[in-house]
């Protein structure tokens, strides 16, 4: 069971202080009747919540699919830059966070959710989770760099990378997949074969797929059966 003011809030109605002014107003019932108790315990997988007179979706967890766009930063909060969270308009984002992160000058797929079991199976390197990017470069990519891409190359760690999925699509851009999480680490591989990223978007996240209709700055949440694919992609 859960107080009445954290499940409204947890489910997207508005900030703590303000579901208490909208119980203490007489907007919100509980199986039908008028409830003024912020403190009120709820079943929240029987009970019936209503706000206004509609009624009001309680999930534990959430996920919602991000569509990164360039100058804003992966953070919770920051003073002076714009980050993700600020694109989530109307979303309660008290307990949700990034999965992973991509760099501000970078776009494209980004996870926010706040089931941090799941979070971290998909970012622990032992999960070797897919993350495909689309790179555009200052140089042509050639054959010898795209091989030594698939093998592995000594960016500056302890270790080399991991073998990578390299190939060029129609346009001569490089399509790049990797199964790790380092810090800037599609940068520094473009770097250890001599050529430089120019542009950054990432595509893909596990099974889980950037839409091409959903517009850069613009979000989602995820489907059931995407929910579902990415608790396999680390089962």
């Amino acid at each position: 069971m859960m107080r009445l003011d954290k499940l409204l809030s947890d489910a997207g109605v508005g900030t703590r202080s303000q579901v208490k002014e909208y119980i203490r107003k007489g907007q919100v019932s509980v199986n039908g009747e008028i409830c003024k108790k912020p403190e009120q315990k709820i079943r929240e997988e029987t009970d019936q919540i209503c706000w206004g007179g509609q009624p009001v979706a309680y999930a534990r967890y959430q996920y919602y699919l991000l569509h990164k766009p360039q100058g804003v930063i992966t953070a919770t909060e920051d003073p002076r830059e714009k980050t993700v969270m600020d694109l989530l308009s109307g979303v309660n984002t008290a307990h949700l966070a990034p999965v992973g992160r991509l760099d501000k000058d970078t776009e494209g797929l980004l996870l926010l959710t706040n089931d941090g079991k799941l979070a971290h199976r998909l970012l622990s390197p032992k999960s070797h989770v897919d993350k495909v990017y689309l790179v555009r470069t200052a140089r042509p990519v050639s054959a010898r760099a795209l091989a030594a891409l698939e093998q592995g190359v000594d960016i500056g760690d302890e270790k080399p990378t991991l073998p990578a999925r390299a190939s060029l699509n129609e346009a001569g851009e490089l399509l790049l997949t990797i199964r790790e999480g380092r810090y800037h680490q599609v940068k520094r591989m473009l770097q250890a074969v001599g050529n430089e990223v120019i542009y950054l978007k990432r595509l893909s996240f596990g099974s889980l797929k950037l839409p091409e209709d959903l517009e850069a700055g613009k979000f989602r949440a995820l489907t059931d059966e995407e929910r579902e694919k990415l608790r396999h992609d680390v089962s």
